[in-house]
């Protein structure tokens, strides 16, 4: 039954770091999927039936970030990259009534699949769904001032060959002492895999953005940063200037 249960995880496909799935699956079993809403839950599974699933938030990572939004009080918060909606999903709960998300994907189809969802759990009023790249929003927001510094929260899970071009902008929309954090920071591990690994054709590729991003996020005097093994990796990007 345990191997089952293993088997099943990497099939919705959630992604874990470490090297022990039965430890993973532990930690999902003992404090994840107890305090799993019921609707994040239904949205979940609904997922692990796209071809694509491997695209969602896995479970653990959900959970962190439902947590996150309440430590920090957030109110009008961004997520870059949606899919079927589980870390948008997670976000909603976690916002009082009126919270706000600006949501931005290039496809709607993807996001109409957790939209049912999303509505049924009372939090669709929360969302301002806008299809189509983020680049070109984005840059129509920094050129009025008044959205500068207005966010509390921001999540990007999307192209990682433009993460660095979402920071450039996204640490003018953020609010001093607001976050930003970045999925995928660890990339399946392979940021420290050595060249002649035999990574599958998209890692590899996306492989130098990602390394780019973690050496110029280190450096950047603007924001403090902490990169968590949670999921694939995310980097918390906590603006001080």
């Amino acid at each position: 039954m345990a191997s089952k249960t293993i088997l099943d995880t990497k099939k919705l496909g959630t992604k874990s770091l470490l090297q022990s799935d039965a430890l993973y699956q532990y930690i999902l079993e003992t404090s994840v999927y107890p305090k799993e809403p019921q609707c994040m839950k239904e949205l979940r599974e609904i997922t692990a039936k796209h071809p694509w699933n491997i695209m969602t938030t896995s479970a653990d990572e959900g959970q962190f970030l439902n947590m996150l939004i309440k430590l920090i009080n957030a109110k009008n918060t961004m997520e870059i990259g949606v899919f079927t909606g589980y870390s948008l999903l997670a976000t909603a709960l976690a916002l009082p009534h009126d919270g706000k998300i600006l949501a931005m994907d290039i496809n709607r189809e993807n996001y109409e699949i957790g939209l049912p969802v999303i509505e049924k759990a009372g939090v669709a009023h929360k969302i301002e769904f806008k299809e189509g790249p983020a680049l070109p929003v984005l840059d129509q927001m920094i050129l009025d001032e008044k959205t500068h510094g207005t966010y509390d929260f921001i999540f990007v899970d999307a192209d990682k060959d433009n993460y660095l071009n979402y920071h450039k902008r996204l640490i003018d929309l953020v609010k001093i002492e607001g976050v930003i954090g970045y999925d995928n920071t660890l990339w399946n591990g392979a940021v420290v895999a050595p060249p002649d690994a035999p990574l599958r054709k998209y890692v590899r590729y996306y492989k130098d953005f990602v390394l780019e991003l973690n050496k110029a996020l280190a450096a950047d005097p603007r924001i403090e940063i902490c990169q968590l093994p949670v999921g694939d990796g995310i980097t918390l990007c906590r603006r001080i200037c």
